[in-house]
C-alpha cells in the first residue's frame, strides 16, 4: 500500500483491509453511522481518517432528503457552523499575533476601543473564558453586521473575566471584528487570502455560490436554506461572522489538519493549552481540548488532542501524539432541525481510536492529566436538567447577592459544563466567598484518610476541614460569615456521609444564627426508587437521620426533611434543580458525572453501592481493584456456587471470577466472587441485591460470612437477624 493509498467507499458493504485500520473497527464505525441514519438522526456524511499518510474516506446516505432525495456525495460542500471558529477566526488571530500585530494577553479595548471591560483579553475570548453570556439575543428584529458587532461591544461578563469558562458566540463575534480592524480586511477575504489558499482549500469560504454540492440544511420561512448560514445571528450580520459561516468539504477540512500536524503553518501555541491559570475547562487557542464539548475524543484520544463541532453536525478530531485525526461532517440539522449527532460524536471518537493498529493509546507520553476525581465525563443523555448552581447562575446569583459566605464543597461542585462552584461564586457579581469547607475525602475528592484545614492553591481561600478532628463547623469559622453554602454530589445512599456533613452543618448553621443555603443537586440514580430498611436506634456519620438505604431524595429534600424531623431552626433556603424528572439517573438528566470519591468510579458503582456497600466491612467489596462495588469475594467464596445459591436477580447478571484487591478487606489475598453487570438499571432493586447475596453468603459459608460487620451500614435488626438466618429480608 503506497503513503498516499485511499480506501473511498460510497456504500459501506465492503472493506479493503490495511495495517494502519483495523477492518472490523471500520465495519463498526459504517455501522454507528448507517444506524444514525436509519434513525433519522442525519440523513447522511462523509467520513475521512487519516494516520500517516493512511486514509479511510468514506461516503453515506445521501445530501437531501427535501424537498428531493439526493445522494451524499465526497465533495458534498457543509455549513461548517461553529467549526467556523478553528478553522478561520482562531487560526487568522494566530497569525496577527505570529505577525507581533496583536497580543494575546492585551486587553479587548486595545483593539475594540468602544469595548468597555478593561479586564477582559484577547485570551479571554479566544478560550470562551471572559465571562460574557453566550449569544446575542434575537428577541427584537435588528439586522445587519455594524449592528451585531455593535450589539457585542456592549456586552458585559456575568463573571470575573479568567475565572470560569462559558462557550460564547459572542468571543468570537468579537475575535472576528478583531481580525477586521487589525488586518484592513474582512474576516472572510484575510481568511481566503492567509489558510485558505495558501492550503489549496478551495471549497472553503464564506457567502457560498448556491449549487447542488452545497448540501441544505433547514427549512425557515417555509425556505430550505442552501448556500446560506444556518446560524441565526451570523445570518443577520449577513453571512459573515467570527463564530459561524464557514462552508467547507471534508478533503478540505483534511488539509487543514495535516498543516496543522505538520506544525509549521500556524503557530503551535494554537493548539496548546491556553486557558487562563485556575481554570479548570482546558482550551488551546480556538480548538476544544477537555470540555463537554470534547465528545469527538472519545474514550481513548489522550487529553492533549484536540477538536471542534458544529451545530449543523460536523465535528473534527485530531491527535498529535498518534498522528491521527478524522473529519465528518454531516447536514443533522436537515430537513425539520431534530437530527442529533451528540452520541455518534463519543461513538466516532471511541472507534476511530480502536480502529488504529499499533498505537498504546493508555500509555501516551506527554498525555495531559485528567482532573482531579478522575476527571468529569461528558454525557450523552438527552435531558437539559440543571442542578442549583446552573438555576442560581441563571438568576444572576440573586440568593446570595450582597452576602458573605463559606462554601462546603468539593471536586463535584461543578455546573453542567464543569466549572468549579468555587469558581462560580469567586467571580459572581455581588457575592463575598470568604471560606471553603470539604467533607471527608477532602476539597478535591482524593483523600482517603482524615484531612486536616488547608489553604487552596488557587484562590488563597481557607479551606476548613469537616473530616478531621472536627466534623461540624466551628462558631469561630462561621463569625464572619452570613451564609453557608452547601454544594456537593450525594449518590442517594443513607451512609454516604456526605448528606451527615450537610446536616451537620445545618446545625451549626442554626446554633450561629446563619443562612443555609443548599444548590440542590439530582439523585444521580434516580428519585423514583425507594428501597431497605429505615435505620435504627442511635445516629452517627454514616447514619445520621432514620432514612432508608437507598433514599430517593435530591441533597435538597434531604435538607427540608432535617430540619422538619430533627427540629434545626436554622433559615433555609433551597436553590431546586430545574427539568429533572424523578425517573432521570444523572446521565439522562444530561449533566456530568465525576467520580464523588475514590472509590466512586462511575454511575453504575453508584448503583450497586446502597445494596453491595452493605458488606464492605464483612467481605471485600472490590475496593482495590479497578471497579470498585461492581465485584464482590472473599478467600472462602466460590464464585460459581454463589451465583447458584443466589439464582437470578432482576436487573443484572454475575459472572464468576477471582481477583486480588490491594486494598481494604482481603487486601493482596486471592479472592473468589463475582462479577455484577447491570443489565436494566429500572428493573435494578441494589438492596435487595445486595441482602440476597448476604443471605446466600450466610447458607453457604456460615459464620465465614460475619453478619454481625453488616450493622454499622444496615442499622435495622429485623434485616440484620433474617440475614443471619439466610433469608432475605421483607424490607428489601
Amino acid at each position: 500500500m503506497t503513503a498516499l493509498a485511499l480506501l473511498l467507499l460510497t456504500s459501506c458493504t465492503t472493506l479493503q483491509s490495511s495495517q494502519t485500520f483495523d477492518p472490523a473497527k471500520l465495519r463498526e464505525i459504517d455501522a454507528a453511522v448507517e444506524k444514525a441514519i436509519a434513525d433519522h438522526r442525519i440523513p447522511g456524511g462523509v467520513l475521512h481518517i487519516e494516520r500517516e499518510g493512511q486514509i479511510v474516506s468514506r461516503v453515506y446516505g445521501n445530501r437531501a432528503i427535501d424537498p428531493a432525495v439526493e445522494k451524499m456525495t465526497r465533495d458534498t460542500i457543509f455549513d461548517a457552523a461553529s467549526i467556523t471558529k478553528v478553522i478561520a477566526t482562531a487560526p487568522s488571530i494566530w497569525l496577527l499575533i505570529r505577525e507581533g500585530k496583536i497580543n494575546l494577553d492585551a486587553p479587548v479595548q486595545t483593539y475594540l476601543p468602544e469595548y468597555t471591560d478593561p479586564a477582559v483579553t484577547v485570551r479571554h475570548l479566544m478560550t470562551h473564558t471572559s465571562g460574557i453570556r453566550p449569544s446575542l439575543s434575537l428577541r427584537d428584529d435588528w439586522r445587519g453586521y455594524d449592528e451585531g458587532i455593535r450589539r457585542a461591544l456592549a456586552e458585559k461578563p456575568l463573571n470575573r473575566p479568567g475565572a470560569i469558562f462559558r462557550y460564547s458566540d459572542i468571543n468570537y463575534i468579537l475575535l472576528g471584528e478583531i481580525v477586521r480592524r487589525v488586518s484592513g480586511v474582512p474576516l472572510n477575504e484575510f481568511a481566503k487570502t492567509h489558510i485558505f489558499e495558501p492550503l489549496k482549500m478551495h471549497d472553503t469560504g464564506f457567502l457560498p455560490k448556491l449549487s447542488k454540492r452545497v448540501a441544505p440544511t433547514e427549512r425557515v420561512d417555509n425556505v430550505m436554506l442552501r448556500a446560506v448560514v444556518h446560524d441565526p445571528t451570523s445570518r443577520r450580520m449577513g453571512g459573515v461572522a467570527g463564530h459561524a459561516g464557514l462552508f467547507t468539504t471534508a478533503d478540505d477540512l483534511s488539509k487543514f489538519a495535516r498543516a496543522v500536524l505538520a506544525g509549521n503553518f500556524f503557530p503551535k501555541e494554537m493548539t496548546q493549552v491556553q486557558s487562563p491559570p485556575g481554570v479548570a475547562i482546558r482550551r488551546a487557542g480556538g480548538f476544544d481540548i477537555d470540555s463537554m464539548y470534547a465528545k469527538p475524543r472519545g474514550e481513548h484520544f489522550p487529553i492533549g488532542s484536540f477538536g471542534h463541532t458544529g451545530w449543523t453536525g460536523g465535528f473534527i478530531w485530531i491527535d498529535p501524539f498518534s498522528r491521527t485525526f478524522y473529519v465528518f461532517l454531516s447536514n443533522r440539522v436537515h430537513p425539520d432541525g431534530k437530527g442529533n449527532v451528540v452520541a455518534l460524536q463519543k461513538q466516532l471518537g471511541t472507534l476511530v481510536a480502536e480502529s488504529i493498529r499499533g498505537f498504546d493509546f493508555d500509555n501516551v507520553p506527554g498525555a495531559l492529566p485528567r482532573r482531579p476525581g478522575g476527571g468529569v465525563r461528558w454525557v450523552i443523555g438527552g435531558g437539559d436538567a440543571q442542578n442549583g448552581i446552573d438555576v442560581l447562575h441563571s438568576s444572576g446569583y440573586e440568593a446570595l447577592r450582597g452576602m458573605r459566605i463559606g462554601l462546603i464543597t468539593n471536586h463535584t461542585g461543578i455546573d453542567r459544563t464543569g466549572n468549579p462552584t468555587i469558581d462560580l461564586l469567586r467571580s459572581a457579581p455581588g457575592v463575598e466567598l470568604v471560606a471553603l469547607f470539604s467533607p471527608e475525602h477532602g476539597i478535591r475528592g482524593q483523600a482517603d484518610e482524615k484531612v486536616g484545614d488547608d489553604r487552596d492553591a488557587v484562590t488563597g481561600l481557607p479551606i476548613f476541614s469537616l473530616y478531621g478532628e472536627r466534623r461540624k463547623p466551628t462558631p469561630e469559622q462561621l463569625a464572619n460569615l452570613d451564609a453557608l453554602v452547601f454544594d456537593i454530589q450525594d449518590i442517594g445512599t443513607r451512609f454516604y456521609t456526605y448528606i451527615s456533613t450537610m446536616g451537620l452543618a445545618m446545625e451549626a448553621a442554626a446554633e450561629s444564627k446563619k443562612k443555609f443555603i443548599v444548590l440542590d443537586r439530582v439523585n444521580p440514580i434516580g428519585g423514583d426508587v425507594v428501597e431497605g430498611p429505615l435505620l435504627e436506634g442511635e445516629t452517627d456519620f454514616v447514619g445520621w437521620h432514620p432514612i432508608p438505604v437507598r433514599h430517593g431524595k435530591t441533597v435538597g429534600e434531604l435538607a427540608e426533611q432535617f430540619k422538619k424531623e430533627r427540629a434545626i431552626d436554622v433559615d433555609l433556603t433551597i436553590v431546586p434543580v430545574k427539568g429533572w424528572k424523578r425517573e432521570q439517573w444523572q446521565d439522562e438528566a444530561g449533566l456530568p458525572w465525576i467520580n464523588t470519591s475514590p472509590n466512586m468510579r462511575s454511575l453504575n458503582a453508584a448503583a450497586l453501592y446502597p445494596g453491595i456497600g452493605l458488606m464492605e466491612s464483612a467481605i471485600s467489596v472490590g475496593r482495590g481493584t479497578a471497579t470498585p462495588f461492581e465485584v464482590l469475594g472473599a478467600p472462602y467464596i466460590d464464585g460459581a456456587a454463589l451465583i447458584r445459591e443466589v439464582g437470578p436477580i432482576a436487573g443484572v447478571s454475575m459472572e464468576p471470577i477471582r481477583f486480588t484487591p490491594n486494598a481494604s478487606i482481603f487486601k493482596d489475598q486471592p479472592c473468589g466472587g463475582v462479577r455484577i453487570t447491570i443489565t436494566d438499571r429500572r428493573a435494578l432493586r441494589s438492596v435487595h441485591l445486595g441482602l440476597s447475596i448476604a443471605a446466600a453468603l450466610r447458607r453457604l459459608y456460615g459464620d465465614q460470612f460475619d453478619v454481625d460487620k453488616m450493622w454499622r451500614l444496615l442499622r435495622n435488626k429485623e434485616a440484620l437477624e433474617a440475614v443471619r438466618a439466610g433469608r432475605i429480608p421483607p424490607s428489601s
